[in-house]
């Protein structure tokens, strides 16, 4: 990508676009739990709690669209020339472009309502349900939350996991097809073996599975330590 850009394609752009987000993501999730095993204290004060967790979310965000919009720019790549959908391939690079455009806006927005909600831990001694981690807590920890900025976020989650599960399947329908078309091509002393399109077909049905599986698996991680009761000292 970096040092051959005469031979990078869209599909790199979007695989590097992913893979910072992924990088992002990780970071500011470790960055308080690694200094706070190191014995920090007051490592991040009221803008630093709020811009760690921006980005962690936004970057969160931002993996679950970038992965949906890679799938989708694989769906219409692989369309036959006459499938309903082949009319989006010579606008395929405008398409994904304005799509990551419009997650990163999208994401941007969401997560700004959260920002002045997060301070650094305080002194004193608070009982209930909310955010908190070793330095931050939220600002009025311990109130009962409004539903609807959880709404949002899982409305948001759950339109491109599904999004993602439709491109899959529908991926999978076309390598189908395609096998049944060149079936009477293949070698006679290959047919023990499992054709091309029945290993990407298994390939692309692990790797969704373990996507959808592990994503809801850390959003349910994720809201059960928002509401169960938690106390924090002084």
């Amino acid at each position: 990508f970096f040092f051959k850009p005469h031979f990078k394609k869209l599909i790199d752009s979007v695989c590097m676009h992913l893979t910072i987000v992924n990088v992002l993501m990780v970071i500011f999730t470790l960055i308080s739990h690694i200094m706070s095993s190191f014995g920090v204290r007051k490592f991040l004060d009221d803008a630093g709690c709020r811009a760690v967790l921006f980005i962690f979310r936004v970057s969160r965000g931002m993996s679950i669209s970038t992965t949906s919009i890679l799938s989708t720019f694989q769906v219409i790549t692989i369309t036959p020339s006459n499938s309903r959908w082949a009319w989006l391939k010579p606008k395929l690079s405008k398409l994904t472009l304005s799509s990551l455009l419009c997650s990163w806006l999208i994401n941007l927005l969401i997560y700004a309502y959260m920002v002045p909600m997060v301070i650094a831990k305080t002194n004193s001694t608070h009982f209930g349900n909310g955010y908190v981690d070793p330095y931050c807590q939220n600002k009025h920890f311990g109130n009962q939350n409004s539903g609807s900025f959880s709404s949002i976020i899982f409305i948001r989650d759950l339109f491109y996991v599904a999004l993602m599960m439709w491109t899959s399947l529908y991926m999978v329908i076309v390598l189908y097809r395609h096998r049944k078309r060149v079936q009477h091509l293949h070698s006679t002393s290959l047919s023990n073996q499992p054709s091309p399109e029945r290993r990407a077909t298994h390939n692309i049905l692990l790797l969704v599975i373990c996507f959808v599986f592990f994503y809801w698996l850390n959003s349910f991680i994720t809201l059960s330590s928002f509401y169960v009761q938690a106390k924090i000292p002084n």
